[in-house]
């Protein structure tokens, strides 16, 4: 486990200090073990008691079983300690890499892989999303950033309906390829955020409330948290959702990058593909391609140039083992731009 860790760390140029974890990792599985004998001779002598023996032996296991519990409570202190510090290194170790993801440093090592329609060109500069939208009352922006603050926005009129129209779209689109749907909870508990590994490594992009709850970033935190503490029988699976939900992110290490419109936006809504399958990872490479299909072919439904980029291995996050990304060509910027669908990534 130990040796993965170290690779996964050092393809994903994560710093965590594998040292420390081996000490801390031999102090709980040491204390862990010596607790399990304690509490072993805890219920024998406890039987040995209830059984009925020479009073004065029966007197002298008593007390020799009160100086254990004793000990066994220490034990468990100095365990929790323990436990909490290995848990936050754990937290620490990365999901080691597809041996398919490239190496890299960062986002500039990102492979394209796959181009799909004509560039669209015009003979004039093509107006941007927000010149058209303002002009054609489809989204206020000024009122929107009144309102709610930087990047804050209105849908209005046609722009509103024509958001409306794409939901139900892709809702029809996804369901006929096998999907269940699912309104998810927006506000979820912390564990559900560690649980999907966008904790604690995001936590600068996280909304949370007073009561130390917080806001999802996208469905898959509530989705992925459907069947917490469950067993699923074999015949279950694959599950397949189709979740909806707002979506809320601070995007706080993006300052200064695309500032204007819908685009790095604090609140949106999406439409997330979610599948469990049992632990195979040739059936998680087959259902993620499955999405990334699915993706694609929306995409040409709707007629939009894109291509597929494969994240290097510094640019997928922590419980990521590969993960693609679907740009869509905007002629006002001459480039491509991640603004409409991203092919989720497989986890261990």
């Amino acid at each position: 486990m130990i040796k993965r860790s170290v690779i996964a760390a050092l393809k994903k140029k994560i710093k965590i200090d594998i040292d420390r974890l081996l000490v801390v990792d031999d102090s709980r599985r040491e204390l862990m073990t010596r607790l399990e004998t304690k509490k072993a001779n805890q219920n024998r002598v406890s039987q040995d008691i209830a059984k009925g023996s020479d009073p004065v032996i029966r007197s002298q296991l008593i007390a020799d079983m009160q100086l254990l519990k004793v000990e066994i409570q220490k034990d468990e202190e100095v365990l929790k300690s323990i436990m909490e510090e290995w848990q936050a290194l754990m937290l620490q170790v990365p999901n080691v890499p597809d041996m398919s993801v490239p190496d890299g440093d960062s986002d500039a090592d990102n492979l394209e892989i796959k181009t799909w329609g004509e560039q669209t060109t015009f003979a004039f500069p093509a107006k941007d999303h927000v010149e058209l939208m303002t002009k054609h009352l489809l989204a206020d922006f000024e009122r929107g950033v009144k309102v709610h603050g930087f990047r804050g926005y209105y849908l209005r009129g046609d722009g509103a309906r024509l958001s409306w129209a794409i939901w139900n779209y892709a809702h029809k689109f996804f369901l006929d390829k096998g999907f269940e749907p699912l309104l998810v909870p927006t506000i979820v508990r912390r564990s559900n955020l560690y649980g999907t590994g966008h904790l604690p490594n995001e936590a600068e992009d996280v909304y949370k409330t007073q009561d130390e709850d917080y806001l999802i970033g996208t469905a898959e935190v509530s989705t992925m948290g459907f069947y917490a503490d469950e067993v699923l029988e074999q015949s279950q699976l694959p599950v397949k959702f189709l979740a909806f939900s707002p979506c809320y992110r601070r995007e706080a290490g993006s300052h200064g990058k695309d500032t204007k419109g819908l685009i790095r936006v604090h609140e949106f809504f999406k439409l997330e593909q979610v599948i469990l399958c049992e632990a195979s990872h040739e059936l998680s490479v087959n259902f993620h391609e499955e999405l990334l299909k699915n993706t694609e072919d929306i995409m040409q439904e709707l007629g939009i140039p894109y291509r597929v980029i494969l994240m290097c291995t510094a640019d997928i996050g922590l419980g990521h083992v590969k993960k693609y990304d679907i740009e869509a060509w905007v002629p006002s910027q001459n480039t491509y731009s991640c603004l409409l669908y991203t092919s989720p990534s497989p986890r261990d």
